[in-house]
């Protein structure tokens, strides 16, 4: 694996060589290595950060649908009255 400070050296020694077509294949090389440095969750982190954004989510709308009723009442009362 490559250092950044590598890679920098190198992209400038092969953007002189390969003009577009060289920084283009350059460019799909550095997407693929970073590609491979990405983390991917586990089975159990992903079930867990599921179940996580699923109650936020349920807290987030109760929310909404509670002030949302209070709004209506508001108004209700206020133009009914």
């Amino acid at each position: 694996m490559s250092t950044s400070t590598a890679s920098t050296r190198g992209s400038a020694d092969e953007k002189s060589k390969g003009g577009f077509f060289g920084q283009i294949v350059l460019f799909i090389r550095q997407v693929i290595d970073e590609l491979r440095k990405v983390v991917r969750p586990t089975r159990d982190e992903l079930t867990s950060y599921t179940i996580a954004l699923v109650v936020f989510l349920a807290i987030l709308m109760a929310y909404v649908v509670g002030l949302d009723q209070l709004l209506v009442h508001l108004v209700d009362w206020v133009f009914a009255g």
